[in-house]
């Protein structure tokens, strides 16, 4: 099959770098330095375990690319509208779109530019960033996606990508739940990156102060007690499960959004503790740790954006 994957940052360059390592046909739509590098040197993939380089395709414009059979859809989240816009030339009639982004209101984004029956809902389980340009890092063991039809069917379309991701040793399953396992990452990813981004702290030093341990614990319950509100129900053992596997991450562990906060980008603030916080008031919730959380955020984004 052939896939393409648009945003060859740390997660759309990792796993798009397995898919063509293993011999599957990859086109990479990317831009600025990163996409020059790419261009210029080939792809470079950096894991715990080796390193290696590939020659790929690679472009600015879709439409070079081709139409594709899969689409690993791997931008930003404040990017999702503007990219999904430019998705049309990498289309076939039964072209599966996959979001493989942070947050829980990316497929219906996406959905509204190019249909619904295109768009697969998935979530990504990786610690991947670009370590420079044409330079893509994967920290830690954890490699997985968990993806799936919107309506909760199987397809041929997802069984093909599945066997492609298995091939290039990517841990991926395919769920009949989607939407649950949005807001079950989205309940982890809120605690996570927003504690790291503020204290700049890894997890497990945060996982250590009962204080800061507790207030982990409180915002994965604020994100459950929302996600419940919108009739998605994580189980009352929710926090104790996050809590678990944020203690089983590898020492010295951070968030893209602290990542991104301390490069100076652009951050996800309002995609992920934003979303939340818009959602919970359109139930009558309060989300306290949530919002203290973004309030301390919130200035570092409108001092980037003005400088």
């Amino acid at each position: 099959m052939k896939v393409g994957v648009v945003g060859a940052g740390g997660v759309g360059g990792y796993y798009g770098g397995q898919l063509a390592r293993a011999g599957t046909e990859v086109g990479f739509v990317a831009r600025g330095q990163h996409l020059s590098a790419i261009r210029e040197r080939g792809l470079e993939v950096r894991t715990p375990e080796e390193d290696f380089t590939l020659r790929v395709a690679a472009s600015d414009d879709p439409a070079e690319i081709g139409a594709c059979d899969a689409v690993l859809f791997c931008v930003k989240s404040y990017d999702t509208e503007e990219a999904a816009a430019l998705l049309d030339p990498l289309l076939k009639p039964d072209t599966a779109v996959v979001s493989l982004q942070n947050g829980v209101d990316n497929e219906e984004k996406i959905a509204a530019q190019i249909g619904a029956e295109h768009v697969v809902g998935g979530a990504s389980f990786i610690l991947a960033n670009i370590a420079g340009p044409g330079i893509v890092e994967r920290v830690g063991s954890v490699q997985r996606i968990l993806f799936g039809e919107l309506d909760g069917s199987r397809s041929d379309r997802g069984n093909d990508l599945l066997a492609a991701f298995r091939a290039a040793g990517i841990d991926a399953h395919l769920t009949d739940d989607i939407r649950r396992v949005l807001w079950d990452k989205f309940a982890f990813l809120c605690a996570l990156a927003g504690l790291t981004a503020v204290t700049r702290l890894p997890i497990d030093e945060l996982l250590h102060v009962p204080e800061s341990r507790d207030l982990f614990r409180e915002m994965v319950g604020e994100v459950a007690l929302v996600a419940r509100a919108e009739g998605v129900e994580l189980g009352d053992e929710v926090v104790d499960q996050k809590t678990e596997f944020a203690a089983g991450l590898e020492p010295g562990s951070f968030s893209s959004l602290h990542h991104d906060l301390v490069s100076g980008r652009r951050l996800e603030l309002d995609a992920l503790h934003g979303e939340l916080m818009r959602r919970a008031a359109r139930h009558g919730l309060s989300v306290p740790a949530t919002t203290v959380v973004y309030a301390l955020l919130r200035p570092w984004e409108v001092a980037r954006a003005r400088a």
